[in-house]
């Protein structure tokens, strides 16, 4: 199973491009946002990825991150909804997107990918919505991980100055409040498919906000209606 490719960019396509590593071509067929994601064409790249296999083709399909290869793996899982269905979903929605469309039940989200009518956009909800929580928490930790450099020079040393360290890029403070939220939550005896939604919600109101404005977001929404 190949689930990693790191090497350089030879060229993109439409649908996929290919990854030069050590002399051999890789084609990776990947949703348009991942592509249009991409560094330009000969430097340095790595994709997660899924390897399909059938009896007249073997097909490999690329991913940014851990959280679009789980969706993908995911989406698949759903009766009527092939590769590409699936790489149409997360090309409009993005894993964040098909995250919070799915946690909310929100089917007309997930309707508005290429060829993916109402039927197919229900069952989508309809059979992965519990998963949503998981899949969320694991953006959650992979936001919290650094990010991998591809680069086979070294690394200057760096002079030591007062500087403020940076913080983190706001999609990675992003998933790590949602997963902590989800955790908070979790522990106050709420189902997973109600945080889910309740994070979701609150995410989609307050994308930059801290763990704690979304622990507070997400009761609001919790709390009973009266």
């Amino acid at each position: 199973m190949i689930g990693r490719l790191t090497g350089r960019l030879d060229y993109k396509a439409l649908d996929h491009v290919m990854i030069d590593v050590r002399g051999v071509g890789y084609i990776v067929f990947c949703s348009d946002r991942t592509i249009a994601a991409l560094p330009p064409v000969g430097s340095p790249v790595s994709l997660y990825t899924e390897l399909l296999v059938r009896e007249d083709l073997m097909q490999l399909f690329g991913f940014l991150s851990l959280t679009e290869k789980e969706w993908h793996r995911l989406l698949i899982s759903v009766q009527g909804v092939g590769a590409k269905a699936s790489l149409a979903i997360l090309g409009a929605l993005g894993a964040d997107g098909v995250s919070r469309a799915i946690a909310l039940g929100d089917w007309n989200a997930v309707k508005a990918a290429k060829g993916i009518g109402p039927k197919i956009a229900q069952r989508v909800v309809l059979d992965l919505k519990d998963k949503a929580p998981a899949v969320m928490a694991m953006g959650g930790a992979e936001a919290a991980a650094p990010d991998m450099v591809i680069d086979d020079a070294p690394t200057p040393a760096r002079p030591q100055t007062d500087a403020p360290t940076p913080r983190a890029p706001s999609a990675a403070r992003s998933g790590a409040a949602q997963a902590d939220t989800l955790s908070a939550l979790a522990n106050l005896g709420y189902g997973p498919g109600d945080a889910a939604a309740a994070v979701a919600e609150a995410s989609e109101s307050l994308p930059d906000a801290e763990a704690s404005a979304l622990i507070r977001a997400a009761l609001k929404l919790l709390a009973p209606k009266t």
